[in-house]
């Protein structure tokens, strides 16, 4: 049966991607625009990430990955970093009963070891608390990097090759796959980065290999349930080929 969010899309719920990936950029900037502290654009995001997690379990999206906090991240002044963690935490706990009602799990991908210790406390709690929900997987990128994702990958697989329980023959882009953060996860179909920046940021490189791009000049904080619908309608214009030749029927004359 058709979500009412789909009845009034118009949106063929065949071709919705399976996975949505999104890079959520310039709440600074929208803060700056209206003269306000920087974490004030981060406060308006959050309310912008509710927003989208609802639209995409409305849709029946079966999982949303969002770039929440970068590794780079935690070269930024102090006193924003910490603003942006107590805003994580709250997070965390306000948006539990609702991921319960509406049998969404969270999961945290990155380092969640330099998460503050009542952040990661919050974190694996909404995470345990969720564990069982299978409507919908909400990933926040907190922590994370692509390219030491990667690394800590391709450190395993190496360690079960010295501990002669892999081959050098058994190492497949599968079993890196496999290895990876996302784990068990289809990879991204679509991955939407706002603020009009053209570049990945070290997110999913792995696993945005041939990920339709939509990149928007919207500022995270103001992107809407209406912008998304927009851009779904476009990803489902697309031909997506993933190197392929398209080959079309022959005619009958």
């Amino acid at each position: 049966m058709k979500s009412d969010a789909l009845q009034t899309s118009g949106l063929d719920v065949d071709k919705l991607p399976v996975h949505v990936a999104i890079i959520m950029d310039g709440n600074g900037r929208w803060a700056k625009k209206r003269l306000m502290n920087r974490v004030k654009g981060h406060e308006k995001g959050s309310q912008a990430v509710t927003s989208i997690v609802r639209a995409c379990r409305e849709l029946g999206i079966q999982y949303l990955t969002l770039y929440a906090f970068s590794t780079e991240n935690w070269a930024r002044p102090k006193s924003e970093v910490s603003a942006l963690m107590q805003l994580l935490k709250k997070f965390l706990v306000s948006e539990r009963p609702e991921l319960m009602e509406k049998g969404i799990c969270l999961k945290v991908l990155g380092q969640m070891e330099r998460l503050p210790e009542d952040v990661r406390q919050k974190a694996c709690e909404t995470m345990d608390a969720t564990k069982e929900n299978r409507q919908m997987t909400l990933n926040l990128a907190l922590s994370y990097g692509s390219r030491q994702e990667i690394c800590d990958a391709v450190q395993a697989v190496a360690q079960k090759v010295a501990a002669k329980d892999l081959a050098v023959a058994d190492i497949t882009e599968q079993l890196v796959a496999d290895h990876l953060y996302t784990a068990g996860m289809p990879d991204p179909d679509l991955l939407i980065r706002t603020s009009g920046e053209f570049r990945l940021s070290n997110f999913l490189l792995w696993q945005c290999a041939y990920a339709e791009i939509f990149v928007t000049h919207t500022l995270w904080p103001d992107f809407t349930g209406d912008e998304f619908m927009e851009i779904l309608t476009n990803y489902q214009k697309r031909n997506r080929r993933f190197g392929k030749v398209e080959c079309s029927m022959p005619s009958d004359g």
